[in-house]
């Protein structure tokens, strides 16, 4: 099995320190310690240093601008220091309206950073976090992928979703309270499925999404919908994605993948037919590979394999039996 948090963007790594949330002067008197740590975050991208390494600044290194809501208390570390995310403003515009939430989950992201002038210290810059989710410590992943999910949450949600007014931060960067009818709001996870198919002669089945640039070939995955059990919605993603039925359905792992919001819940499933009927809107292809095959279509290029950061690599690896070269 994936042992989830050995995956990448999957690591705890740090004591998330909720009870602390709750003190409303929790977050002011951190900014005065000098032991405090800050992350910049602003919109799938995290600010690093030398090797790409997430950046962990002293409140006094801060030199960006600073909303009095764009503080997010990440947690604490093993000596009780305070790790914090700036939230960085962007000018960018917000995902248009009506955008599928698969494209927003697995689209890449079209810039590093905010579209802002503000300065970050020397030798320091802006990098998504998908690029270098599979390089990170356990502790700079599970800092960089909480920073990353509450950004994008803030970001999306303004708004009171019972009223319409607008809402303030409160407790530290984890609820949001609406101004007019008090009423407490917390982040959303959506929860998706990712599967590897595999056939009786042990073949993976891999599909091409319609968004995807050429060549890039992965699981199949899709969100659970309202009153589905996890492994019904393994067997009808599959079916109205390929045509493909599937019968046994085992866990593998999960991961958090904060762009914008899910829970990668990895799964192997058994198929009961090989033959293949892709959707023609969110795959565009589909089909089987034995362990050899893969291996020539990756060496010619035909085949780009899942990104190193993502589960869907973890779950390809783990059938075919060791690192995708």
């Amino acid at each position: 099995m994936i042992v989830p948090d050995d995956l990448p963007l999957s690591r705890a790594g740090v004591d998330r320190a909720a009870l602390s949330r709750t003190d409303d002067g929790f977050v002011a008197a951190a900014l005065t310690d000098a032991e405090t740590r800050v992350l910049l975050v602003c919109d799938g991208a995290v600010v690093t240093g030398e090797g790409s390494r997430v950046a962990l600044l002293r409140p006094s290194q801060v030199q960006v601008p600073a909303p009095d809501d764009g503080w997010l208390l990440l947690g604490r570390g093993e000596a009780g220091e305070a790790f914090l995310a700036l939230r960085v403003p962007d000018r960018r515009p917000a995902p248009r309206v009506g955008e599928a939430s698969d494209v927003l989950v697995h689209a890449a992201p079209t810039a590093a950073g905010p579209a802002t002038t503000a300065a970050l210290p020397d030798g320091l810059a802006w990098t998504p976090l998908r690029d270098i989710g599979a390089d990170l410590t356990a502790h700079e992943a599970g800092l960089a992928t909480t920073a990353v999910a509450l950004d994008a949450w803030h970001a999306r949600h303004p708004r009171c979703p019972r009223c319409g007014a607008a809402t303030r931060v409160a407790q530290s960067g984890w609820t949001r309270v609406c101004v007019d009818d008090g009423s407490e709001h917390y982040p959303r996870t959506d929860p998706a499925v990712i599967m590897a198919v595999v056939d009786d002669d042990d073949r993976i089945l891999l599909g091409h999404a319609a968004h995807w640039p050429a060549g890039r070939w992965s699981t199949l995955a899709g969100f659970v919908e309202a009153g589905e059990s996890l492994e019904h919605a393994v067997r009808r993603e599959v079916a109205e994605e390929t045509g493909v039925l599937v019968g046994d359905v085992s866990y593998r792992g999960s991961q958090p993948w904060p762009f914008p919001a899910s829970l990668m819940i990895g799964f192997r499933a058994v198929a009961l037919s090989t033959d293949v009927t892709v959707d023609g809107v969110e795959l565009t292809e589909a089909r089987w590979f034995s362990r050899d095959e893969l291996a020539d279509a990756m060496r010619s290029g035909e085949v780009i394999p899942p990104g190193r950061a993502s589960i869907a690599r973890a779950l390809v690896e783990e059938w075919f039996g060791g690192p995708l070269s």
